[in-house]
């Protein structure tokens, strides 16, 4: 008696699926039109900055840095697009949000490549560095194994960095693909949470490749950024970093807060409908930021990053000018 009497206070709509893209239109007032469009024209302007952001590049610098500095510029407004997709048609989120991730997952290995092909590729990396040790114990994977050896650079151990991040990016697209497939057939629900669903075991294993993938870009950052700091290398890494924690950690606790029931359901939207919208409107504005801050950090030409011989005549030199002064002295 007790459980009809509180189905009976629950609004239907609070139990169906997303809404059609019409029904969110009919129900949208003054305000939810405004904001729908402002956050479309942001998203469209992103799109739009990128698209001329890549002629600029393509035709300033030099290959293969600009097809590399493509791609991880486009991160931002690919996310935004997918989002506004996500926002104005509800049951595509599912498809939307992979793409989305997808994307992500190639950049996180073009960030890798990047900063190799700042020293002028693979070949010249390894001369610079082959037999020097980098330090391993960096996040996420080893931040706190600090017994860990350093270990020598040779380009047995470049690969094994560079198949560490690549994997995610082949791996990630085919567990997508998978799950939309399951999705569109009913058997992957992110709410069934239960031992028998697929999203039970599909979501860790994406999460544990993930870390996998962070690991080597990390190691190569960390060991090689001092060489880069006229490159602004740190803000774009940074920015690289911001985009990851709020394309996957903030989309992943808003998803649970929904399932919690913490949100609350808003007919047409269940609890985790909403959420998804809300998710969506937020994620719009902050790579709209984003867009803004890559394009004053990529729209620029500059010169070869100076080569180890030239470092070392520089320090040289600088060392002399002191011995002569304090001879003087």
């Amino acid at each position: 008696m007790e459980e009809t009497q509180l189905n009976s206070t629950i609004d239907p709509a609070c139990l169906q699926e997303p809404p059609l893209a019409i029904d969110v239109i009919k129900q949208l007032d003054v305000f939810g039109l405004c904001l729908y469009f402002m956050l479309t024209f942001m998203s469209s302007i992103s799109l739009l900055l990128y698209l001329e952001q890549c002629f600029y590049i393509y035709k300033k610098l030099p290959y293969p840095q600009k097809t590399t500095i493509i791609w991880i510029n486009g991160a931002a407004p690919v996310i935004a697009t997918m989002a506004c997709f996500g926002m104005w048609i509800p049951r595509a989120v599912m498809v939307t949000d992979m793409t989305s991730n997808c994307y992500f997952a190639v950049v996180m290995y073009k960030v890798l490549v990047l900063i190799i092909e700042e020293f002028g590729g693979s070949n010249v990396f390894l001369k610079r560095f082959s037999g020097k040790t980098f330090k391993i114990t960096t996040g996420p994977c080893c931040c706190c194994c600090l017994c860990l050896p350093r270990v020598a650079m040779s380009r047995r151990f470049l690969f094994f960095l560079k198949l560490g991040s690549l994997q995610y990016a082949i791996l990630k697209t085919v567990l997508s693909v998978l799950a939309i497939v399951l999705w569109t057939n009913g058997n992957f629900d992110l709410s069934d949470l239960e031992i028998t669903g697929t999203a039970i075991w599909i979501n860790p294993f994406i999460g544990v490749l993930t870390i996998i993938a962070l690991w080597p870009v990390a190691i190569i950052f960390m060991n090689t950024n001092s060489f880069l700091r006229s490159l602004k290398i740190v803000p774009k890494y940074a920015i690289y970093q911001l985009i990851l924690v709020l394309s996957q950690l903030q989309t992943s606790i808003i998803n649970i807060v929904a399932l919690d029931g913490t949100i609350a359901c808003a007919p047409p939207f269940s609890s985790q409908a909403r959420g998804s919208m809300l998710n969506q409107q937020i994620m719009i504005m902050e790579m709209f930021i984003l867009t803004l801050l890559n394009r004053c950090l990529y729209r620029r030409t500059y010169e070869t990053l100076p080569s180890e011989v030239h470092d070392n005549d520089q320090n040289s030199k600088v060392a002399l000018q002191t011995a002569l002064v304090e001879h003087d002295v």
